[in-house]
């Protein structure tokens, strides 16, 4: 009743919030232009790249070095003009309701050391957070917002499966399911997931399930892959994937869409944006509804859906008011439910019923104040909740084979300086701290989890060849002390179209509540997992009940409340090649080295042949290999760009058992095909589940301007990767399960209307319609038709 109060408030709230911005559109505002020449040496410099902030809008000069802005309102602008071969320009301009001259813009040659991005055309602030990721000493994807909307993805998994070094990865079953991220061999709860430079919870298993998140009002999204605990701490131990919502608003807008195809599928989006109170502040909102009918990729063994039909709601929005022309007041937040239920029949009767909730809600409020030029504070608050409602009930006799109710809360405080005197450095300081607390039924002795952090973070050019960026941040947990993690990287500019990178950063992971103190039964595999931190405990009482047939003491002395935090440090180097503008190339090298991993263990075994597990660090474990990639232009309009990773993922201490003949991993290996059986060398250890040696991707964008029609093309190839382990000796060898090596082919087709204000898009995804019952969260062929129209002033 309580969540249906809260849905039923927001709705109304958006409702009246798009009514305000729909009234915006139609009345006319007190506005001006901002018009220059870009010249160096009395020469015009064409193609340059011009970007107008808060308001993110962006342009490119003329032939003859022109450049314009029109229907502008009154308010403080920063202008940024970049381009190969020269310094960047930025300078501050206020429009009070007069006309100002056009500017005379002189640009002063040199090597560009601005990053560039892998997607999209241009690098924008966040007026939320000071931290850059440009600070960090790994590799920088950015996806932008066009590049969003012309592939057609509803759903953030759906982005990310298509980048270079990316595979999604499936956890389906027992009321546990989720859509991860696996990043350069790390699982997905090495990978933090942050909104707005703020970490996001809830997850399942380790996975943060992507599909919860609508790709709807998403203004970028910033990939660092590799340890970045320097730049936001524990969980960023194998990467980071921020998301940026809209921000900056110029003009008053409404945007409608629906797309509607294949399993029932809608995809509805309104969104907003408009300045009021004299211009003084702006609000952005967007609504999301999605629904779907799930899916069976398993339909010889198991009838229904192998991944669950649900509905998701999602309401997110930010607003920013100018107190005065150094002080910025900003307050965002984001409503999400998703409901979903699955029903699952195993045969002979036996069918359940998988039902789930989730509802998070994420809130924040920072106050961004300029001391000088130089000198600008920014001070926030963050909260977010998670909730979580899963049940599984045997239909047949009516009764609950499990159920489990979770609540996760964090409240965050930070304090964050940055400081700049030239464009040789800058550097963004911080400080702050967090509760976490969790309610779990199958959580026990569990306490709140408090971190305090400190960092600084920066860039320096001492000279004009060489650029280095680095940080150093200290976290302290009450539970597992403090740890200190630096990052430095170096790009040399060998020329102006060759650069070299190299970078090293560490990362930490102190153990979550579920390694601790989670137990939990799971009726359907006939497991129990029990936390390190309760396991002595929870065995003796189990034990005493007569529910344990056998305990590994050996196991259980090693691992009892023993359990450390996971380490790691990664190391990058590579080359990039800029021939012209229509060409770039780019070559990475990269090994991972990861100490105290923690996995899972078997520590006893119950009544019933019940297994039950506990966690446990391993020693140490690597993922080392290479990407390459590159984007070019061979004609107008026309952009293709590819991508290969190399992969090995193992974990060391098999390899070393394998050497020393420990059990289990002395056991023979046996060949299905021959009949013979060999004792295992460490050369027959393949490496980790679900990490494919060889992955790829292939992409074709075109735009037909006098149509104005864009085209686009999208081929991602997975290779092999092992399962399970079919024969039983602990480790994945050639005769192991393994899914095949597929190709998934993706289009879109886009057609603009009605001076821009009608768009039509066709997406047709996994067109060859490949599936496999080892993929049960992969869909076979989806095909969406959708249209949006766009309110606004022209």
């Amino acid at each position: 009743m309580k969540s249906n109060k809260i849905t039923t408030f927001l709705k109304n709230a958006a409702l009246h919030v798009f009514v305000l911005l729909f009234t915006s559109i139609t009345h006319a505002q007190n506005k001006t232009a901002i018009s220059g020449i870009i010249q160096h040496n009395g020469a015009p410099i064409s193609d340059a790249f011009v970007e107008l902030q808060p308001i993110g809008k962006s342009t490119t000069s003329a032939t003859n070095g022109s450049f314009s802005f029109t229907e502008l309102p009154n308010g403080v602008y920063t202008i940024r003009i970049a381009n190969a071969g020269y310094k960047d320009h930025v300078q501050e301009l206020i429009l009070n309701g007069q006309a100002i001259k056009p500017l005379q813009i002189k640009m002063e040659a040199a090597i560009d050391l601005k990053e560039v991005n892998v997607i999209g055309n241009k690098t924008k602030s966040n007026p939320e957070n000071l931290i850059n990721a440009k600070y960090s000493a790994m590799p920088v994807t950015v996806i932008d917002r066009r590049t969003i909307e012309l592939m057609g993805s509803r759903r953030l998994d759906e982005i990310l499966k298509e980048q270079t070094g990316i595979a999604i990865v499936n956890n389906i079953g027992g009321g546990a399911r989720s859509v991860g991220v696996q990043m350069q061999g790390f699982g997905s709860e090495y990978i933090m997931v942050l909104i707005d430079g703020q970490p996001m919870v809830g997850r399942n298993n380790g996975n943060f399930d992507l599909s919860r998140i609508s790709v709807s009002n998403i203004e970028r999204i910033e990939i660092i892959k590799g340890a970045s605990s320097s730049l936001y701490g524990s969980e960023a131990l194998g990467g980071t994937i921020n998301i940026i919502t809209r921000n900056g608003v110029l003009d008053p807008q409404l945007q409608a869409g629906i797309s509607y195809g294949s399993l029932n599928i809608v995809d509805a989006t309104l969104e907003g944006e408009t300045p009021f109170l004299k211009n003084k502040a702006t609000a952005n909102m967007a609504a999301n509804y999605y629904r779907t009918d799930g899916f069976n990729t398993n339909s010889k063994y198991i009838k229904g859906t192998t991944s669950p039909p649900y509905e998701n709601y999602s309401l997110q929005g930010r607003s920013r008011y100018e107190l005065n022309e150094n002080s910025f007041l900003n307050l965002s937040g984001r409503y999400g439910l998703r409901r979903s239920y699955m029903q699952k029949d195993f045969g002979l009767g036996h069918v359940s019923g998988d039902y789930q909730d989730e509802q998070d809600i994420n809130l924040s409020v920072s106050l961004d104040h300029k001391f000088s030029p130089n000198l600008r504070s920014n001070t926030r608050y963050y909260l977010t909740n998670y909730r979580a409602d899963m049940s599984v009930a045997w239909q047949q006799s009516n009764s609950t084979a499990s159920q489990d109710v979770f609540k996760q809360t964090l409240h965050r405080f930070e304090q964050q300086f940055s400081y700049s005197t030239t464009n040789s450095y800058q550097i963004v300081a911080g400080i702050g701290g967090s509760t976490e607390n969790m309610n779990d039924d199958a959580l026990t002795n569990v306490n709140s989890l408090n971190t305090f952090f400190s960092y600084v973070q920066g860039e320096w050019t001492p000279f004009e060849k060489l650029k280095a960026v680095g940080g150093l941040r200290y976290d302290h947990t009450n539970n597992f002390g403090g740890r200190i993690n630096p990052s430095f990287g170096l790009q040399y500019f060998i020329s102006p179209k060759i650069t070299f990178k190299a970078g090293i950063g560490t990362g930490f992971k102190a153990p979550d509540f579920k390694t601790n103190y989670l137990v939990f039964y799971n009726s359907t595999g006939n497991y129990l997992v029990i936390g390190n931190a309760v396991l002595a405990p929870t065995l003796q009482q189990l034990q005493q009940d007569g529910q344990i047939s056998e305990i590994r003491q050996y196991i259980l002395n090693q691992t009892a409340g023993n359990l450390q935090a996971e380490k790691s440090t990664s190391y990058n180097t590579g080359l990039t090649l800029q021939l012209s503008k229509g060409f770039k190339a780019e070559g990475n090298l990269f090994y991972h080295k990861i100490t105290n991993q923690i996995n899972s263990i078997q520590v006893a075994t119950g009544s019933n042949n019940r297994i039950i597990y506990t966690y446990q660090n391993l020693p140490e474990a690597v993922n080392k290999g290479f990407e390459l990639s590159f984007k070019a232009s061979p004609i107008k309009n026309l952009e293709i760009s590819a991508g290969y990773q190399y992969l090995i993922a193992k974990d060391l201490s098999i390899k070393d058992s394998i050497s020393s003949g420990k059990w289990p991993y002395s056991q023979n290996i046996h060949d299905p095909a021959t009949g013979r059986s060999y004792k295992p060398r460490p050369s027959d250890y393949w490496g980790i589940e679900n990490r494919s040696r060889h992955m790829a991707n292939a992409t074709l964008f075109y735009n037909h301007a006098p149509w104005k029609l864009n085209a686009n093309v999208r081929v991602n190839f997975r290779g092999k990767y092992p399962f399970g382990d079919r024969n039983g000796n602990q480790f994945i060898d050639k005769y192991d399960i393994f899914v095949k090596d597929y190709f998934l082919t993706n289009a879109s087709l886009e057609k603009q209307l009605l001076k821009d204000h009608l768009r039509i898009r066709l997406t047709a995804d996994n067109i060859f319609n490949y599936t496999d019952p080892l993929m049960p969260g992969q869909p076979g062929r989806i095909i969406l038709a959708g249209v949006t129209y766009r309110f606004f002033k022209e």
